[in-house]
């Protein structure tokens, strides 16, 4: 009987350090100063100083890319899923007027292939660096037997500061108030369960296809286009204290997280009168989905909302486009309950 290791089980530890040393350059290159430790340690070290602050305040978030990761998979290129993650959760603690500190990522997959995870951490590395955040540690862990032969997972942990004056709750949002919409450049991270069963099994279109409403942008492309950073466009906002309450619109749409900011009594009305992502467009007419199914799903163009008071209207546009953004009217607060779309 030939003795059984590790590797027949179907672990491969050469892989696994393989993937360290092809990744380790780029994780480096996100350290700052703070950062006391470096990888291979159990645990990542940085070196907390907030004495320029009153009162800071950290502010954490986790999350994962879903079943975006399927289409990388299908398309053969992980290049773009860690920077989803980055941006994801970077956007996820803006909201609340945060700006981030350091990221941990979990990776998991059936079988590790050394080159697909350096490229998974390359693209958290990228959007790190744009975001000026360090990539402070991680884990990856080949499970076979419980993720099949080419799935991956990806998953990560952030952590932000902010002044505790400058935590943005939606605590101060009153009727009267206005909606201003960033827009998005597709799905982002959310709706690709449903993506995918309209795309690949209900049309039958594979990654490489083109389709007209894409004007020669392949499927595969489109779906994975990077989740937007929201993070410098605001920054001039937070500053001069613009903002009274940010949704950052994942899964369950503007339905599902504009509510989640909005102070009791409150409610509002949306005016969906901004472009929308082709993309939508071909879920939509290839499935033959109900505009308020895709409401409830995608973003359908708005990756953020933000609400300001009427009189500070025209001072966000300005810093909005001067960050280069091209920000629109998305609605208005009223006084009740819920969201309601006008058309």
């Amino acid at each position: 009987m030939k003795p059984v290791d590790y590797r027949s089980s179907g672990v491969d530890l050469l892989e696994g350090e393989k993937a360290v040393a092809l990744m380790k350059e780029r994780v480096r290159e996100t350290y700052t100063r703070e950062v006391l430790s470096d990888l291979g340690h159990f645990g990542g070290l940085y070196r907390a100083d907030f004495s320029h602050m009153k009162e800071p305040v950290l502010v954490a978030s986790t999350d994962g890319v879903g079943t975006k990761l399927k289409v990388a998979s299908m398309k053969g290129h992980y290049g773009t899923v860690g920077s989803d993650l980055v941006n994801h959760c970077v956007n996820d603690i803006l909201v609340q007027g945060a700006s981030p500190l350091f990221f941990m990522d979990y990776i998991a997959c059936g079988r590790l292939e050394a080159f697909t995870v350096a490229e998974i951490v390359s693209g958290l590395a990228d959007a790190c660096s744009e975001n000026g955040c360090v990539l402070l540690g991680g884990e990856t862990a080949e499970m076979p037997g419980f993720y099949g032969e080419g799935d991956y997972d990806v998953a990560g942990t952030i952590i932000g500061l902010v002044e505790k004056d400058m935590i943005i709750d939606g605590s101060d949002i009153r009727p009267g108030m206005i909606v201003i919409g960033l827009p998005s450049n597709g799905l982002h991270t959310n709706g690709y369960s449903l993506a995918r069963k309209v795309i690949f099994d209900t049309a039958g279109l594979s990654p490489s296809d083109t389709h007209p409403l894409l004007g020669g942008i392949t499927v595969g492309d489109a779906l994975l286009a990077v989740h937007r950073s929201y993070l410098r466009a605001l920054e001039p906002l937070l500053r001069e204290k613009l903002v009274k309450g940010i949704a950052h619109i994942t899964g369950g749409g503007i339905p599902g997280n504009l509510p989640r900011i909005l102070s009791a009594g409150c409610g509002a009305l949306i005016r969906p009168l901004w472009s929308v992502p082709a993309i939508f467009e071909l879920i939509r007419e290839l499935g033959q989905v109900e505009i308020s199914e895709m409401r409830r799903a995608f973003n359908m163009g708005a990756g953020m909302l933000l609400v300001v008071d009427e009189g500070d209207k025209e001072r966000t546009i300005e810093l909005l486009r001067i960050s280069g953004e091209e920000p629109f009217i998305a609605g208005e607060i009223l006084r009740g309950e819920g969201i309601t779309f006008e058309g």
